[in-house]
C-alpha cells in the first residue's frame, strides 16, 4: 500500500498569497507533503497590509477539521492565524478528539505590515488551550514579548514553558541588534538551555510570511520522520534560501513574498508492506 505524507494546516487565508493558507501550502508542497486546510478567517490583503478580516464559526472550522481528520490522518498540523477565542477553542477540542500529533503552533498577532490578527481576549485562551497539546510553539520577538511581557529571551523561555510549552523556538529575525546575521533559540523538552540557529541574514523586502512558512516546513519535515531538532534547523535553511532566492523580485508595493518553489521537492510517496495473516 502507498500513501503521501499528509500535513494539515489550520490557519486564515492571505487572498495576496504570501502568507497564512497559501504560503502553508506553498511551504508544504514544496518539501514533498500533501498538503490539507482547516480555514479560520478570511482576510482581504495584500504586500502593504491588511484592509478587512472576516472570521468563520468555530463550528464550520471544527467541520474542516473533522472532515479531514476522519478520511486522511496528518502526520503533522500547524496552527497558524485562530482569530478568536470561540475558535481557538473548537481547535483545540478538535484536535484532543481526533488526538492529533505533531503540532506547530504558530502564535499569529501581527502581520509584517503591522496589523493585528488576533483579538485580545484570544492570547489567554490560546495560552490555556493551545500551548499544553502543541509539540513547538514558535513565537517571533514581538510575540514572545506580548506573551511573557519581557524582552529577555532567557525569561521568555521560562515564561513560555510554565505556560505548558514543551518546545519554544524564539524567532529573533526582526531584531536589529545583529542585523548580518539571523539568530533563533531552540529550547528542547527536558533541557533548560537555548540552542542558537544561526543564519545569514538577506536584505530584501520581501519577508512577507516568513514565520507562516517556517512552521508549516518544520511540520511538513517532522511529517517526514524528522526529530525536532532537525526540523527546526532544515526549516530555517529553507526560509533562507526562499528568501536568497527572491530577494530581488517585485511583487505588489509592499513586502512581497519569498520564493517557495525555488528548489521543489516531488511529491513523496510512503510505501508499507501489508503483512498477511496464514
Amino acid at each position: 500500500m502507498s500513501q503521501y505524507y499528509p500535513v494539515l494546516t489550520i490557519a486564515g487565508s492571505d487572498s495576496s498569497g504570501g502568507a497564512g493558507i497559501q504560503a502553508d501550502i506553498k511551504s508544504i508542497s514544496a518539501q514533498g507533503c500533501y498538503a490539507m486546510t482547516a480555514i479560520t478567517a478570511i482576510t482581504a490583503q495584500n504586500t502593504t497590509g491588511v484592509s478587512a478580516i472576516a472570521g468563520l464559526s468555530p463550528d464550520m472550522v471544527a467541520a474542516q477539521i473533522d472532515a479531514v481528520c476522519t478520511d486522511i490522518t496528518p502526520l503533522a498540523t500547524k496552527t497558524g492565524m485562530l482569530y478568536d477565542a470561540e475558535v481557538i477553542e473548537a481547535v483545540a477540542d478538535a484536535a484532543e478528539r481526533h488526538r492529533i500529533a505533531n503540532i506547530v503552533v504558530d502564535p499569529v498577532m501581527v502581520s509584517t505590515s503591522g496589523s493585528r490578527l488576533l483579538a485580545d481576549d484570544a492570547i489567554e485562551t490560546m495560552t490555556r488551550r493551545i500551548f499544553p497539546i502543541a509539540l513547538i510553539v514558535t513565537p517571533n520577538a514581538a510575540e514572545a514579548e506580548v506573551l511573557t511581557g519581557s524582552a529577555d529571551i532567557e525569561l521568555q523561555a521560562k515564561r513560555l514553558r510554565e505556560m505548558g510549552c514543551r518546545n519554544v523556538l524564539l524567532k529573533g529575525g526582526d531584531k536589529t541588534d545583529t542585523p548580518w546575521q539571523k539568530t533563533d533559540w531552540l529550547l528542547l523538552e527536558g533541557s533548560s538551555k537555548l540552542l542558537p540557529l544561526r543564519a545569514d541574514a538577506v536584505e530584501t523586502n520581501n519577508t512577507h510570511g516568513t514565520g507562516c512558512s517556517l512552521s508549516a516546513c518544520m511540520a511538513a519535515r517532522l511529517a517526514l520522520g524528522d526529530d525536532l531538532r532537525t526540523a527546526t534547523g532544515r526549516a530555517k535553511a529553507y526560509v533562507t534560501r526562499a528568501l536568497q532566492a527572491g530577494a530581488n523580485v517585485t511583487t505588489g508595493h509592499g513586502h512581497g513574498p519569498m520564493n517557495h518553489f525555488y528548489d521543489p521537492k516531488r511529491q513523496k510517496i510512503k510505501r508499507q508492506e501489508i503483512s498477511e495473516c496464514v
